[in-house]
């Protein structure tokens, strides 16, 4: 197979232990599928030649950004991984866009963005994601309520299928690829470039944490400021305190000097009991998670498992799945550095036709992430299935996931997600990427 290949790429072509070893594992650490070579592209002609030469010899292929899938969703078993961050930096902003190639991290398309004053309107919360790898399954963060998702900011891709053929897609030109890649899990083809809509980018950053002691009411408040949208950015963390729980809203407005947020018109009516503040630049809040990720290498546990899960709760059923899940959670079962997030977004606001939440005016992303031990395969296991059992219990309550997750998904688990969007995309995935090949880790398979 290297032999074959080899001649027709002008990036590098590895197989020695350490890279397959390396592109045998993800950042959840607990699906290892070692591939049969790493192919590091130097142009979107490299990724061209390799698609066209796995699908004629049926050789599975995953696209791989910075490794950040939880459950082997990058992996492929005796195939190709396309370490996409190998393409070579071209970046460039004109106008309101920004156009980057696919394993461009997201702090540099800031890097390249705020020199001209401009940011994309969604972040994710880490900013070592790349953009292809957000963009395959949407992309979320504490402006979605506002913005969507990063999918929906997205204004031209250029595309691989999965036989091998270079697309410029966008709303309005090849749109049936353009859907079917937006949040499509990698399934129809590789993401190459991805320009992007800019908006301008304020100065500062002012966050308030929130405290709460009851769920309900924690709930009201992050619900009423996510509809009335007077915050810029919304996210909440259920705190394990003693025998409890304590709920924190995170809630920060950006502003430009000389002129500052009007706190008391912001806090009006919300029932929150502590509170903290703290006053950044723009930029130093959206990468605040870099001390933390040191540490956490430092000490060990950014290595161990991570069986995080991402579901999206319906408005009716939130805070009864919330409360019986927290009464089931302790250290145990998530992990002395794991966390749980939520918080709402607005359905209004996402365009994207592949990225499926639960029916109503807000779906709430509910997300216990959870972190396991590397020498107790029993105890990660059992984190394993507390996904599950929480997942069937969301889905049959009229929730969905958000696809990015350590959690064994079957085709049919895929179908019911996908709902009325299933035959669009089963029917592009069979017209773009026949025969099952791409980015098998996630499961998804069409006749």
């Amino acid at each position: 197979m290297t032999d074959e290949i080899l001649p027709a790429v002008a990036g590098e072509i590895l197989t020695g232990e350490a890279a397959l070893s390396v592109a045998g594992r993800d950042w959840g650490n607990l699906i290892h599928a070692r591939p049969g070579l790493v192919v590091r592209p130097a142009s979107v002609t490299d990724v061209a030649v390799v698609l066209r030469f796995a699908a004629a010899r049926g050789l599975p292929v995953a696209a791989r950004g910075a490794g950040h899938s939880p459950y082997g969703q990058g992996l492929a078993e005796g195939g190709i991984v396309l370490d996409m961050t190998a393409l070579p930096p071209h970046r460039m902003v004109t106008g309101d866009r920004v156009s980057v190639e696919a394993g461009a991290r997201w702090r540099e398309v800031l890097e390249t963005t705020l020199p001209h004053g401009l940011t994309p309107p969604v972040l994710t919360d880490y900013l070592e994601l790349t953009v292809a790898g957000t963009l395959v399954v949407g992309g979320i963060g504490g402006a979605t309520h506002q913005h969507g998702t990063q999918t929906d900011g997205v204004v031209e891709l250029e595309v691989v299928t999965g036989t091998g053929e270079v697309r410029t897609c966008s709303r309005d030109t090849d749109a049936e690829l353009f859907d079917a890649v937006l949040g499509g899990l990698g399934q129809c083809g590789v993401i190459t470039r991805a320009t992007l809509r800019l908006i301008p980018a304020p100065a500062r950053a002012r966050r308030w944490k929130l405290y709460y002691d009851s769920l309900p009411a924690f709930l009201a408040d992050q619900r009423a400021v996510v509809v009335d949208g007077r915050f810029a950015y919304v996210e909440g963390q259920l705190i394990p305190d003693g025998d409890g729980w304590r709920y924190m809203l995170e809630a920060v407005a950006y502003y430009t000097p000389p002129v500052g947020p009007d706190e008391a018109v912001l806090l009006d009516s919300l029932g929150f009991g502590e509170s903290e503040v703290e006053d950044t630049t723009y930029s130093g809040f959206l990468n605040r998670m870099a001390d933390g990720e040191a540490a956490l290498r430092a000490e060990g546990s950014w290595f161990h498992p991570h069986q995080w899960l991402n579901v999206f709760l319906t408005d009716g059923t939130v805070e009864q799945i919330v409360a019986e899940t927290l009464a089931a959670t302790g250290e145990a079962e998530l992990g002395a550095t794991g966390l749980i997030l939520l918080y709402p977004v607005r359905n209004d606001r996402l365009e994207t036709p592949l990225f499926s939440v639960p029916q109503g005016e807000i779906s709430w992303l509910f997300s216990p992430l959870r972190n396991g031990f590397p020498d107790d395969p029993l105890h990660n296991a059992r984190l394993l299935e507390l996904n599950v059992d929480l997942y069937r219990k969301a889905r049959d309550l009229g929730g969905k996931v958000y696809p990015s997750n350590a959690l064994p998904m079957s085709t049919e688990d895929w179908r019911a997600h996908f709902g009325a969007a299933w035959p669009k995309l089963a029917e592009a995935k069979a017209r773009y990427a026949p025969g099952n090949l791409l980015n098998p880790g996630q499961r998804l398979r069409v006749p």
